[in-house]
């Protein structure tokens, strides 16, 4: 699986969503490359636990970098079914791609319908440019 960003619906902070077309509700979610360029240096990420709840616009973990800790918030509700633990160890993946080898966290989603309240690429663009 390739997740381009053209592909995503975005958060106005910065946070993304990806849901394959495979039918099982799951939504990969990650911080854009923009997000990584504007916070520089990371050096720490605060992930959820596998089985939490998150809602939509909620706080799920933290991202640290030189200049600033920056909450990370969850495009869509539903379960953690999975973590990227090994990104904790290697958050210079990020900086290369934010898409692939950085995504952070799985959800299954209880309400899929909350995606068509994100952002597209387009408007995701032109909210960066501001």
């Amino acid at each position: 699986m390739s997740i381009t960003p053209e592909k995503l619906r975005y958060l106005n902070s910065h946070e993304w969503a990806f849901v394959a077309d495979d039918s099982s509700g799951i939504a990969t979610i990650g911080i854009s490359a923009f997000a990584v360029e504007e916070l520089t240096d990371l050096v720490f990420m605060a992930l959820p636990k596998v089985g939490q709840t998150l809602t939509a616009g909620s706080e799920f973990g933290e991202v640290e970098s030189v200049k600033a800790v920056s909450p990370m918030y969850s495009p869509v509700s539903g379960t953690v079914v999975e973590i990227h633990s090994a990104l904790v160890d290697k958050l210079e993946s990020l900086s290369v791609d934010p898409y692939n080898e950085g995504w952070i966290i799985k959800v299954k989603m209880s309400d899929p319908s909350e995606l068509s309240g994100l952002l597209d690429w387009e408007s995701y663009q032109k909210q960066c440019s501001h």
